[in-house]
């Protein structure tokens, strides 16, 4: 998606929580991965409507899954995603993502 980017291991972390929806049943990944990219779409239009969590990193978090966006608004509006978060994992384990 053009205005975006993913730190390699929060892209690591979109691909294993796909994974293991889909090993949990089949097709649940692609839904998820909808989710993802819609909220894509949202911090596109609206980068700022996120809370901030620390410094200059916002969290999104995604309605039907239990996972969060962490990201950081970069240069010209772009988005930077530091972490695909399940939302009980260590809330700033993340921390340090560039």
């Amino acid at each position: 998606m053009k205005g975006i980017s993913f730190n390699r291991l929060a892209d690591r972390e979109l691909t294993e929580a796909v994974q293991r929806y889909d090993a949990e049943s089949p097709g649940l990944g692609d839904r998820f991965l909808e989710e993802v990219y819609g909220a894509l779409g949202i911090l596109l239009r609206f980068p700022e409507a996120s809370p901030r969590v620390l410094g200059q990193v916002l969290r999104f978090v995604l309605p039907r899954f239990p996972y969060s966006l962490l990201y950081e608004i970069r240069d010209a509006g772009r988005i930077r995603i530091l972490a695909v978060a399940h939302q009980k994992r260590d809330p700033r384990y993340w921390i340090g993502r560039r």
